[in-house]
Parts: structure tokens; C-alpha cells; sequence
């Protein structure tokens, strides 16, 4: 059997993350590769609820509260599609995972890393991503890239994303091993050639 994977894609809105997951995925796809796509919040099934609250929902809600979502889909998404997954030795890809909460509730929000961690932890299993890969851009290039529609978290102002920004550059330095960064500003056919090397290397 083929060694499972499990890789995250990460990064702030309009880094172009989610169109190299993509890439990626043809690519491996194309190279004999049992592939499986996927995103949080929002997998299949109790996910997809979850995230029409988190990103839609018109109301008041606490930085505490935001958190707890975004672990209760981490937690249902990790039993019952990531594992399995990676159980059965497919490559999974993820856009966004735990990164994405310690950089947007923690650094961005405020809530203490520590504390979100350790609830990370809680809801993953302690299962880690075996690479995770963080597209880096400036904010004022993430923001335009973004457009005008924007959902609740896009909304959240300049300030927050260099807090972001900022936040997802420190999980790199702790965490050299997983975390790869790359420069965002790139073509994308420059920053697919990056993600080939990568994840080539942690197979």
C-alpha cells in the first residue's frame, strides 16, 4: 500500500492557496496518486453547515465562539475523512487546518496560543499535518486579490491581517520541519514548481 499523507495548505485569503492545491492535485492525480481534496471549515457533511455559520452568519459572534466552530468542524473532520483517509494511503489536502486557528483566533483575535494549541490538540488526536505549506503575501496585496465580496472573516480589517500574517510567519519559525514557506508574489507557475519539491521531498 502507497504511504498516506496528510498536507495543509495555508495562508491568508487571496494568497493563491487554494488554485496550487488544485494544481497540485491534477498533478499528482496525473501521476498515478490516490488523491483526496478537501477543506476546513467546510468538509462534506456536518462541515458544510458549520461553515455557512462561520463565514455567513449576519449576528454577533464572540472570538471564543468562532473558535469553538472552527474545532468542532477540525474535530468531525479528522474522524471521519482525514484518518480513514490517510489510513487507506491516500494523499489528503487540506486548505486550511489548525494553522489557520492559531494564526486567525490567536494571532489575529487575540485568544491565547497556548490555550488554542492544547484545544487543537483535543480535536485533532494530536495528529499534525506531514507538511504544511504557507503562501505568504503582503496584506494589501491579499486584500485587492480579494475583491469587494466579502464574507465575515475577509471583513475583518488590515490590522487583523498583518496580525495574521505575522502569526502564520512565527508558526514557521517554531516549526521548521513541517512549515514551508513560499513567496505568494510569484507566477503561478513558479510557486506550482515549489509545491512539486516539496511535497516530492515528503514522500
Amino acid at each position: 500500500m502507497n504511504k498516506g499523507l496528510f498536507i495543509t495548505f495555508e495562508g491568508a485569503d487571496g494568497c493563491g492557496k487554494t488554485t496550487q492545491l488544485m494544481l497540485i492535485a491534477k498533478y499528482l492525480k496525473e501521476h498515478g496518486t490516490d488523491v483526496l481534496v478537501t477543506r476546513e471549515p467546510g468538509a462534506k457533511g456536518l462541515g458544510e453547515k458549520l461553515r455557512e455559520i462561520l463565514l455567513n452568519y449576519e449576528g454577533e459572534v464572540s472570538s471564543q465562539a468562532e473558535a469553538f466552530l472552527f474545532l468542532a468542524d477540525r474535530a468531525q473532520h479528522m474522524d471521519v475523512i482525514i484518518k480513514p483517509s490517510v489510513a487507506a494511503g491516500k494523499v489528503v489536502l487540506c486548505d486550511r487546518h489548525t494553522d489557520s486557528t492559531v494564526a486567525y483566533q490567536g494571532y489575529g483575535r487575540g485568544i491565547d496560543i497556548s490555550r488554542i494549541n492544547m484545544l487543537n490538540d483535543i480535536a485533532t488526536g494530536g495528529r499534525k499535518p506531514d507538511l504544511t505549506i504557507v503562501f505568504d503575501v503582503d496584506v494589501e496585496t491579499s486584500l485587492a486579490r480579494v475583491g469587494k465580496e466579502k464574507d465575515r472573516m475577509e471583513n475583518a480589517g488590515m490590522e487583523f491581517f498583518n496580525r495574521v500574517r505575522n502569526g502564520y510567519l512565527q508558526i514557521a519559525k517554531q516549526e521548521p520541519e513541517r512549515v514551508k514557506v513560499i513567496d505568494a508574489t510569484q507566477s503561478i507557475e513558479a510557486i506550482h514548481i515549489q509545491v512539486i519539491k516539496l511535497i516530492n521531498l515528503s514522500r
